[in-house]
């Protein structure tokens, strides 16, 4: 099936209010046109420099956004167009961030990355230490950043009952998050091409999914 017809098959699948993330990682420029060209305007990449082709070479209406390992030498480069910053994993880059898009004045968005998964090779923050940061006045002080949700990865397992059990541990702990955030709080980032559907179920309303779309990374 043609990448056009995935993501309108997609699309049709998705329950109303689910936030398709198409991620396009290591797949080239033709390959994003023809999803664009069906629709989609919502990429997901994970290499600084490859995102900084990508952003330069295609519309302009795509919503960027960056799911991989971010190191805080990089953000810089990416602050003034990206529209969510999903893996945001530790103090030192959520901090980077905010001073960043102070310095341009703008308000970046993020989702806090928590570490649900059993291996612990996964980033991603201990829930308890996230708290503890986000009670802090040092948080408190970030205004150009807006913390818009959590996302996670679930263990890499063809064990159904592990997969879910990490989805509804995050779920919970968007839960406990949003009364500290509001309405804003919005996002629970879970799911990928294999999973999606169980991470819908357990309340997920963004999905990240690449192979399905694109096939195997180049």
């Amino acid at each position: 099936m043609a990448i056009g017809a995935k993501i309108k098959e997609l699309h049709d699948l998705l329950p109303q209010g689910i936030t398709l993330v198409a991620v396009s990682k290591f797949h080239p420029v033709e390959a994003i046109k023809e999803a664009y060209e069906a629709g989609q305007r919502i990429f997901g990449e994970s290499r600084v420099q490859e995102l900084l082709i990508k952003h330069e070479t295609l519309p302009k209406d795509i919503e960027w956004q960056m799911i991989g390992h971010l190191q805080t030498n990089k953000v810089r480069q990416i602050v003034p167009f990206i529209s969510l910053v999903q893996s945001v994993d530790s103090v030192r880059l959520i901090e980077c961030i905010n001073r960043e898009a102070q310095r341009i004045d703008r308000v970046v968005d993020i989702l806090l990355e928590i570490h649900i998964a059993q291996e612990e090779s996964k980033t991603g923050w201990r829930y308890e230490e996230l708290v503890d940061y986000l009670r802090s006045e040092e948080f408190s002080a970030l205004k150009n950043i807006r913390v818009r949700g959590v996302m996670g990865m679930a263990t890499n397992t063809d064990d159904e009952e592990i997969v879910r059990a990490d989805f509804e541990q995050l779920a919970h702990h968007y839960n406990e998050l949003k009364p500290l955030f509001g309405e804003e709080f919005d996002t629970l980032s879970m799911g990928m091409s294999d999973d999606y559907a169980l991470a819908i179920g357990c309340g997920s309303t963004m999905v990240r999914i690449g192979s399905s779309i694109f096939g195997d990374r180049y």
